[in-house]
């Protein structure tokens, strides 16, 4: 274990790229799997997730820069700029009023208890990302519910519309499809005397209620812009009804005309 006697640990979760490749981690420095653990830093650990997040144990900001530079080649659409949330974690027999109040009391400092941690913040870190992103759709979807509201022209904004609902398609694949976000790690299923653990780091994290805010914001923005893309589609049809109404007009003015004519030269 490559912790030695810490007392105290920080982890580090960030969400630095849409995938990442983690064969060769598999076949060279793995410490555990699902999800994989390997060691990084001096004395640190590194827990590598294929949805892009790495959680990060005792590792000093060198040491970061220098892992996640290391996974350059693996990092599949990499971000310029990622989320990361941080926890301590204190071990239970050393807690006493010298130790941080936001210090998150753990049994012992081994592989499957920081799997376990690490599975919950990268959820955490996935979570705040969307939140993220889902509060820049509600801010450019607004003006136009907006605008449906008070009459205003929203005819220019199809593929706009047709943006967000594919925006919210993709978030929605990727949590449920990637991140299994309402799920249970796999690594519980072979060691259940850690589920306790994971109930409460979870209800720490407020995971369930936080996807379930996102789920229906999701829900809103999808259902709001398929509402507009339908009355759009409905004004242009109504468009559409009208000139074949002007042409057949024309077209019975000309016939009209053209009897009158031919009557006044007979």
């Amino acid at each position: 274990m490559p912790f030695g006697e810490l007392q105290k640990l920080t982890g580090r979760a960030m969400y630095i790229s849409q995938r990442l490749d983690l064969k060769a981690f598999e076949k060279t420095r793995q410490l555990a799997s699902s999800p994989l653990i390997v060691s990084a830093g001096h004395q640190g650990a590194a827990v590598m997730f294929r949805y892009g997040v790495i959680v990060l144990f005792n590792l000093t900001p060198v040491e970061e820069v220098s892992f996640i530079k290391g996974l350059t080649d693996f990092a599949i659409e990499p971000f310029e700029h990622y989320e990361a949330e941080e926890v301590n974690l204190c071990l239970s027999s050393a807690l006493s009023e010298r130790m941080p109040g936001d210090c998150i009391a753990i049994d012992e400092f081994n592989l499957a208890r920081l799997q376990v941690v690490a599975s919950v913040l990268a959820k955490s870190v996935i979570l705040s990302y969307y939140e993220t992103a889902v509060a820049e759709t509600f801010e450019r979807i607004e003006p136009l519910a907006h605008n449906l509201q008070h009459g205003g022209k929203y005819m220019h904004k199809g593929r706009e519309l047709l943006a967000h609902i594919g925006d919210v398609l993709m978030i929605q694949g990727r949590m449920v499809g990637r991140v299994e976000i309402s799920e249970k790690p796999e690594l519980l299923w072979d060691e259940p005397q850690y589920e306790r653990l994971y109930l409460r780091m979870a209800e720490e994290y407020e995971l369930i209620e936080r996807h379930r805010a996102l789920e229906r914001k999701l829900d809103l923005v999808s259902k709001t812009a398929e509402t507009l893309l339908d009355l759009l589609q409905n004004r242009r049809s109504h468009r559409v009804e009208w000139y074949i109404v002007i042409l057949i007009v024309i077209e019975i003015l000309l016939t009209v005309y053209e009897m009158w004519r031919q009557h006044l030269l007979g």
